[in-house]
Formats: structure tokens, C-alpha cells, sequence
């Protein structure tokens, strides 16, 4: 029977691209403008480049796919607030790189105002600015800081009239980030799809490990998974770590050989137009856990799943740590990796030997997505259209002062989780995390 990719839900349409731009000027002082700049293509080695991945913040006001465009917004301007400056069509270059948008083209399906070819940029940027006083800008990116700068001493003529032109340049980012912290409905369908592949991937890595395998053969084995369903890339480096490489948290080698009786952590997620899949399981590559791996396994699944629970609106990402915190501390006691009360254990840190990570990361077009945790120095309050990670881990270490059967045992369980009215959803739910499900998958195969 043929195999079919999971249906793919529709893309964000371009009303909700204009509404973007249209609350940001809105949030602008009068005679302001932004200056928005595309990624560009990156030189991997001598005559070829990474595969080109949109700046999420250029994305998520544009939808614009290509690179070397700038967005500009002009906040009251009559003849159009939107202008997209972007590369020329050029048939002698195109016949190597594929077909351009263009400018006719980025009007028509972009929603833009104007659109302009790159090589007019020079002669009429400076023209759309006379009378803008603030350039909103990311003051994080070199070469926007230096195109801003260029054009305010291009303008320093009709300043010393008297004419308003720019003077001051101001960070666009915390503008953007706010916003992109809340999920539209489009967005999280998309969340939704890319967490689907992404389970469907974990999935699959779990009924093809076997001992003798390499890491990075069962990483293709995810990644394989990711492409067939359209998540072209993976949503960041993909962690396939055996027995102690668990332990290690951003591992990233994955070319040592599973060995038989281990566990194996995977932290592996797709990106599905540009919106990021997050997920972590470990599981024990011969499909069997031992009786210590299990142990420490429950400790962290029911403080993982203690956690999602406590998803909701009006609760911080902080409580959900200290939740977690109690739980992991409490089992490492009731395991004897830890002595004492838990109050003290909590107190004196004694935890983090174990425990060296927060619970939860915004996720979203970036997979430690934008967004502060923290407003006027207090931890931020949950709302509706927030999704963020769950992803609580023990990382026993090969020490004298552990017990044999505990050494060298690391384990990750993660989840995707939105923030709804009532509570929360778990977008990720289609990958197993309970024992016996995992034992069970392994074993149908």
C-alpha cells in the first residue's frame, strides 16, 4: 500500500501577515519607520551555501520566502505603508538558483504596497525616510545598524535645514518578540503539524533501534521521518545519545554505537514552515527497561506529567519549575541518591548535581522561541496562545558515591505544550512516554 504524508494544514494567509504590520505601527510614535531586513544566503565552503532559512522575525511580518529583501513600514504614509525592496528577476540567474518572486509578484500575493528590485534600494530608501525622526531596527544586527547610519548621514543635509529626517534609532525586536509570544489560531495548526511529525518520527526511531546501531544511524531514521511529512530541516541539531552521551546535555556527536541494555535520549524535532517541533523521549534500546532505568524513569515521567497538568492560564513558568524541583527532589531521596529532608535538599541545591536545567523554553518560529520570562522583575503570567516546553531530566553521573545500577543514566521526557482558555493542550501527545507504551511499540515492530 503506498505510504502517505500527513495532511498538510493551510498556510497563514496574507490578511494575517497585514495585521501583523498593522498592530506594530500602530504600537509606533508618530513620524517612525522599520527597517526589517531578510536572511541572506550563507557560504558553507567554497562554492556552496547552508540551505537558506528565513529570519523568523522578517518571516513573521511578511511571509516573504526569498533572500536579500528588506521590509520597510511607514506608519500614515498615503501612497502605501508597506515597501518590500527584494532581488531582481533575472533570467541568467535564475536558471541556476530557480525562478524569483519579484517586485509585480510580491504585490500581488504578498500584500505589500509597493515592491521594488534591490537596485533601485539606494536611490529611493532615502526618499521614503524624509520625514521619519525613529528608525525602528533590530540594534542587535551589524549590517542594519550600518544601513541606518549610512542613511542618517545621507539625510544630515536636510536635517541642518530644519527638515525632519533621522535622528534616532530604537530596538524593533521587544516590539516583534511581544507579539509573537501569542499564537494566532493559523500558527498553532502549524505547531500542531509540526509536532505531529515530530512524534511521528520519535515513533519511528523507537521501533528501528536495536543494539549495534549507530547514533547517527538512528538519527537519520528521525530525520528520514521529518522530510517525508515536509518538515524539510530539523528544527535544531538532533541529540541521539546512548548510555552516558545522555548525560551530556546538548550532545550532539551521535557516533558511538547503542549498545545493548542502555537507554537511549533522543531530543529531536522537525520544522514545518519554519515553526518548530520539540520533543525528547529516551528509551531502552533493547526495548526493555532494567529495573533501576525504570525507577528513575517514573521519577521523572510523574514529574513531567505533574507539569503539564499545571499548564494554565494564570500560573508562571517559574511555579512549574519549583513544582518540578520538589518531584525530582523527593524521588532522588526515595531512590537514595540524595539524604536528608527535602526541604534541605531543595534548599542547598543538592538537586542540581542531578538536575541542571530549567523546565520549560518558548517555542515557536525559533525553538527557544522570543518573548521575556519576565515582566517588571516578575516571573510572567501564562495566557492563552503561549506554547512552551515541559522537559524535567535526571543525569546520574558515573561517580564512586552512586549506587552501580544508577551510574551513567540520563533521562529527558519533553513536551509541546500550548496554553488554552480553560488549560492547556499537549501538542505533542502522539509520542509515547508511559513504560508500558514504549515497551509495547517496541516490541509491534
Amino acid at each position: 500500500m503506498p505510504r502517505t504524508a500527513l495532511p498538510r494544514p493551510a498556510a497563514i494567509a496574507s490578511a494575517e501577515y497585514r495585521a501583523r504590520r498593522r498592530a506594530l505601527m500602530a504600537a509606533l510614535p508618530a513620524h517612525s519607520a522599520v527597517l526589517i531586513a531578510a536572511a541572506s544566503l550563507v557560504t558553507r565552503n567554497r562554492d556552496s551555501e547552508y540551505i537558506f532559512r528565513q529570519d523568523s522575525d522578517f518571516h513573521y511580518l511578511s511571509g516573504f520566502p526569498e533572500p536579500d529583501a528588506l521590509l520597510v513600514l511607514l506608519p500614515g504614509r498615503d501612497a502605501g505603508e508597506v515597501v518590500l525592496f527584494c532581488q531582481e528577476k533575472d533570467p541568467s540567474q535564475e536558471v541556476w538558483t530557480g525562478v524569483r518572486i519579484g517586485a509585480a509578484a510580491a504585490v500581488a500575493d504578498y500584500g505589500v504596497d509597493e515592491a521594488y528590485e534591490n537596485a533601485s534600494r539606494d536611490v529611493l530608501l532615502p526618499e521614503l525616510l524624509e520625514g521619519r525622526e525613529t528608525l525602528y531596527l533590530p540594534l542587535d544586527n551589524g549590517e542594519m545598524l550600518a544601513l541606518a547610519e549610512s542613511l542618517r548621514a545621507e539625510l544630515a543635509p536636510q536635517a541642518r535645514r530644519g527638515e525632519r529626517t533621522p535622528r534616532a534609532f530604537a530596538d524593533v525586536a521587544p516590539l516583534i518578540h511581544e507579539r509573537r509570544l501569542i499564537k494566532s489560531e493559523a500558527e498553532l495548526d502549524l505547531m500542531r503539524h509540526a509536532a505531529r511529525i515530530s512524534a511521528q518520527a520519535h515513533r519511528r526511531a523507537m521501533q528501528n533501534v536495536s543494539p549495534g546501531l549507530l547514533e547517527y544511524q538512528l538519527q537519520a531514521e528521525l530525520e528520514h521521518e521529518f522530510v517525508w511529512h515536509g518538515a524539510r530541516a530539523p528544527a535544531y541539531a538532533t541529540i541521539v545519545g546512548g548510555g552516558e552521551n545522555a548525560c551530556v546535555l546538548h550532545y550532539i556527536e551521535n557516533s558511538a554505537p547503542l549498545r545493548d541494555g542502555d537507554l537511549v535520549l533522543i531530543d529531536a524535532g522537525g520544522e514545518f514552515d519554519l515553526y518548530a517541533g520539540d520533543i525528547t523521549r529516551t528509551f531502552p534500546v533493547n526495548g526493555r527497561f532494567t529495573p533501576a532505568q525504570r525507577e528513575l524513569y517514573e521519577v521523572v515521567l510523574e514529574a513531567q506529567c505533574r507539569a503539564v497538568a499545571a499548564v494554565t492560564p494564570d500560573t508562571t513558568l517559574r511555579a512549574i519549575h519549583d513544582g518540578v524541583v520538589r518531584d525530582l527532589t523527593a524521588g532522588l531521596i526515595r531512590l537514595g541518591l540524595l539524604e536528608g529532608s527535602l526541604e534541605e535538599r531543595i534548599a542547598d541545591d543538592s538537586y542540581r548535581r542531578f538536575f541542571l536545567h530549567a523546565t520549560s523554553h518558548w517555542l515557536g518560529l525559533d525553538v527557544h522561541d522570543v518573548g521575556t520570562y519576565r515582566l517588571d522583575g516578575e516571573p510572567r503570567v501564562l495566557a492563552p496562545g503561549m506554547v512552551l516546553t515541559v522537559e524535567p531530566g535526571l543525569y546520574i553521573p558515573d561517580a564512586e558515591d552512586i549506587p552501580e545500577a544508577y551510574r551513567g543514566i540520563g533521562i529527558r521526557i519533553e513536551d509541546d505544550v500550548a496554553v488554552t482558555a480553560t488549560g492547556h493542550d499537549v501538542l505533542t501527545a502522539d509520542a509515547p512516554k508511559e513504560v508500558a507504551e514504549i515497551e509495547a511499540l517496541m516490541h509491534d515492530r
